[in-house]
């Protein structure tokens, strides 16, 4: 088994009620590790083109006295049961688009049934729910034991919008849940919201109009801000209906737009403040917070858009071929987005960063991500950055390749990083997948438990215990 099989089909869904240890299962790790991800890449006789057109799968490992149980089941989503029941590809995906047909298109885009739904970015709770998320709203719902499809999440409110995030903020001190909605048109706008941890019901905070939007996968939230920022890479709506392209096709780089960042307060939606700094992109924020009367904003930086193009899967099971890789970025500037100044932190390459859940929204001190050695293809190890120190520790073993690193808390913890770090990693020797325990603090291996086949390489998971709601994506 080679690097490629990250980015292979896997049909089967499963469940194993006791996996095979190797070294402990802390036996204080009580919840469940779920995530979602692409795992279906062909329908019949055609192949979607992007690592983020797969049909979505749920993954999860459930902690119970040091033992691991698993299961893997297909999300139900219109894309994935269109796709099943026609034996082909009927929605447009990201990086896929079976339809070139401007009238079919046409339609396609301006029917919410006909939008795709594939669900496979990221999972939360909503209102009590599990929840399964694309950048399409709504999120579909799912039973967290068998992971069967319940159907949409249903609002109870009218806020519309034509794409999203499937990155949410939760804000413990005020109960709620900070995401936004773009809503495309001849002039299109941005709907700030926030919604009560138990509720159903969104409440728009801000809206603001741009004669041009632009993409953003993730945002910042400190205690006080929601903070855009949206880098220049412009989508033109009413492109997108009389021209034959993927929704990839339509991301526009125009780096002497700059880069802009909107400021806006939680609590009023005011508008605070609106600023221009040098063009570059991100996929993922990783924190944001105010110190000393000025606001700072991490997050995983890259030159360009190039990295699109990398993420075509036929760039990715090429193993010559290297990624862009991104590196961690400061900014600082005014609440007002005013005197924008520019640092990099560490040298290292990473991506899909995670930081303790407590310090959403405050001054962090350690982040976690996957991470990529020199000359390697693909990730292929994780790293812990110390910013306080600005010490890089990683954990690494051959031809094994890492997803995202999700810090758990130790009961007790007296510490910002003493607990622990899951990952699902694809070991390309014993060509299965493991999920692998770390302490956090030194990332030394605690244990593993292994499954018997592949998990394709995935996006975003949480983890969910008997307590309180952990911070989302």
């Amino acid at each position: 088994m080679s690097l490629r099989a990250g980015f292979e089909s896997l049909e089967r869904e499963t469940q194993v009620d006791t996996l095979s240890i190797e070294g402990d299962i802390p036996a204080w790790l009580q919840g469940s590790l779920i995530r979602t991800g692409p795992a279906k890449f062909e329908v019949g006789d055609e192949s979607y083109r992007h690592w983020f057109d797969g049909l979505g799968m749920l993954h999860a490992f459930q902690f119970q006295g040091g033992d691991v149980s698993y299961a893997n089941r297909f999300i139900e989503s219109g894309s994935y049961c269109e796709a099943r029941d026609e034996g082909r590809i009927v929605r447009s995906e990201f990086g896929t688009d079976p339809c070139r047909s401007i009238f079919k298109r046409a339609a396609q885009i301006l029917s919410p049934d006909e939008v795709t739904d594939n669900a496979n970015i990221n999972v939360t709770k909503l209102a009590g729910q599990y929840v399964s998320m694309t950048e399409t709203p709504p999120p579909i719902a799912f039973d967290d034991e068998t992971l069967e499809t319940e159907g949409y999440f249903e609002f109870d409110d009218d806020v519309d919008g034509d794409v999203t995030t499937a990155h949410p903020h939760r804000d413990t001190d005020r109960s709620h849940v900070y995401n936004y909605l773009t809503a495309f048109g001849r002039r299109s706008t941005y709907r700030i919201y926030r919604q009560p941890f138990e509720s159903r019901t969104r409440e728009v905070i801000s809206e603001i109009d741009v004669n041009t939007p632009r993409y953003m996968h993730s945002f910042g939230a400190s205690q006080q801000y929601v903070i855009l920022v949206e880098f220049p890479v412009v989508i033109y709506p009413l492109q997108m209906v009389f021209r034959g392209e993927t929704f990839a096709e339509h991301l526009i780089w125009e780096p002497d737009r700059g880069t802009r960042i909107r400021v806006i307060d939680k609590e009023s939606g005011e508008l605070v403040g609106t600023g221009t700094t040098e063009p570059f992109f991100a996929f993922h924020h990783i924190n944001a917070f105010e110190q000393d009367g000025e606001l700072v904003v991490d997050l995983v930086a890259y030159p360009d858009t190039g990295i699109i193009d990398d993420l075509y899967l036929d760039e990715l099971r090429n193993e010559t071929t290297s990624l862009v890789a991104g590196q961690m970025r400061r900014l600082r500037m005014s609440p007002e987005a005013e005197n924008i100044r520019h640092e990099r932190l560490f040298d290292e390459y990473l991506e899909l960063p995670r930081i303790h859940p407590s310090r959403v929204g405050r001054r962090h001190r350690h982040v976690w991500a996957g991470s990529q050695g020199e000359s390697a293809p693909f990730v292929n190890q994780i790293a812990a950055f110390d910013l306080d120190d600005r010490e890089v520790s990683t954990w690494h073993e051959p031809s094994c390749y890492p997803g995202e690193p999700i810090f758990v808390e130790r009961p007790d913890a007296e510490a910002e990083d003493d607990g622990v770090l899951l990952s699902i990693v694809l070991d390309t020797d014993e060509e299965t997948s493991f999920l692998l325990v770390l302490d956090a603090a030194t990332l030394e291996p605690i244990g593993r438990a292994r499954v018997s086949h592949h998990v394709p390489f995935g996006f975003h998971a949480q983890y969910f215990d008997e307590g309180p709601e952990v911070r989302d994506g």
